[in-house]
């Protein structure tokens, strides 16, 4: 889903600079400031030390732990998303090792087998290359956490005409090109277990990766490879907020190979149920599979909620992305590019979206009667990202729980093979019994 972020190039060192390459010297220089910061008795030293040391606030209270570095390394450790420093070392030296190794040019890791590496989307197909993997890439990249996907052989092409109505102008793409694309990707989870040895899945924690990811446990439950292997990351250490893989350098892709595991037949049934779950009219059995999980895939339930949660609540009738996205914007106005990066880097618990997703979410929301959003240019660029938007009386009224807002008639939507008519009654998810009901 996300590409790479924005990265110099580190001098003399054939690498980039990015939030997943720590420098360990840069560490122990950060973690030398806090424990200064912390006897100064700095507010702001204080409460990341409160928020992320493990035993706060009891240790808060003990001036003699403030004033240790042992103490201040912990907390820039579990900052990076490390449980100790001894930890955040390991990691760095092994992301150094891996990188010498690629740097050496060694063998690739997934040689001597046919090896085919599937991902729901382009972003790690380069990065793939560069850390030596030599192996086919699919890509199947189908949103299917937005738009409907039925049951029946015509589902593909009832995806066509979603994907063209909906992003084709933004993509670039017409009807029959993503129509083309969506069949080569299917042919390609046909024709995996003929072609090569080897199938790995590459899928990060979201809705949007996890619901591609049954798509193809429930493909491969009737035709398996002979072996088929999963890379499923829920986080990955680093300086910034982990939203996918495609934000990653190649040495933390080889990192994450070597963790990669066998997928088991629960999973590979797993998938499958999800698979017919997601496409059946009734959102329930989604809600149960979600509240109960699976081990073998411990993505999967949390991102099947995520996905229950777009569902109208029976609080106010919003989703929670409608519901994020008003929130963000009662602070103050914002851009459609802001709004897109406050909702991935702070307030959505599951980062899924792409920005287009995103515009189609406010576009929808400005079709309400009345609108709960207004828009303006403040210049003669009109590309979308820059519009400001705010919220209207009716946009606060809505998020002050004082309307419904189904009472407004939204326009009508899908979210798998359920279909949110845009006005009661309708299925509803309640968050408090992390249920579905029909009001």
């Amino acid at each position: 889903m996300s590409d790479h972020p924005a990265s110099a190039r580190l001098p003399g060192a054939g690498r980039y600079a990015s939030p997943f390459r720590l420098n360990l010297e840069q560490q122990r220089t950060r973690a030398k400031e806090l424990l200064n910061a912390l006897r100064a008795g700095d507010p702001a030293a204080l409460r990341r030390f409160l928020l992320h040391h493990p035993s706060a606030p009891e240790a808060a209270m003990q001036p003699a732990k403030l004033a240790r570095l042992s103490e201040a390394q912990l907390v820039i450790a579990r900052e990076l998303g490390l449980p100790s420093w001894p930890r955040l070392k390991a990691h760095v030296e092994a992301m150094d090792r891996v990188w010498n190794r690629i740097a050496r040019g060694d063998a690739a890791p997934d040689r001597g087998m046919a090896t085919l590496h599937i991902r729901c989307g382009s972003d790690i197909g380069p990065t793939l290359r560069q850390a030596g993997f030599t192996g086919d890439f699919l890509e199947y990249s189908d949103p299917l956490c937005q738009g409907p996907v039925l049951d029946g052989p015509g589902w593909l092409e009832r995806r066509a005409d979603f994907l063209a109505e909906r992003f084709g102008a933004g993509t670039g793409q017409g009807r029959e090109e993503i129509a083309g694309r969506l069949a080569k990707a299917e042919q390609g989870l046909r024709s995996a277990a003929r072609s090569h040895e080897r199938v790995v899945l590459w899928f990060e924690h979201d809705s949007y990766d996890q619901l591609i990811l049954a798509r193809c446990l429930a493909h491969f439950a009737e035709a398996p490879p002979r072996r088929l292997e999963l890379v499923s990351p829920g986080h990955y250490p680093g300086g910034t907020r982990f939203i996918g893989l495609g934000q990653l350098p190649p040495e933390a892709l080889r990192l994450l190979w070597e963790e990669r595991v066998p997928v088991p037949e629960a999973a590979l049934r797993a998938g499958q149920a999800v698979w017919d779950m997601l496409r059946a009219p009734d959102p329930r059995p989604l809600a149960d599979f979600a509240r109960d999980g699976l081990p073998e895939l411990p993505q999967l339930a949390r991102a099947i909620r995520r996905h229950c949660q777009e569902l109208p609540w029976t609080l106010d009738g919003l989703g929670l992305s409608e519901r994020l996205i008003l929130q963000i914007l009662a602070g103050a106005p914002r851009s459609v590019g802001q709004v897109f990066s406050d909702l991935m880097m702070e307030h959505e618990p599951l980062p899924w979206m792409s920005d287009l997703i995103l515009l189609s979410i406010v576009e929808d929301m400005r079709k309400a009667e009345p609108s709960v959003l207004e828009g303006a240019f403040e210049g003669e660029d009109r590309y979308w990202a820059k519009e400001r938007l705010a919220l209207t009386p009716q946009g606060h009224a809505v998020l002050a729980g004082q309307a419904d807002w189904l009472s407004l008639r939204p326009p009508p939507r899908w979210l798998g093979g359920v279909l949110v008519p845009g006005a009661a009654p309708c299925w509803r998810w309640d968050e408090a019994s992390a249920t579905v009901v029909k009001a």
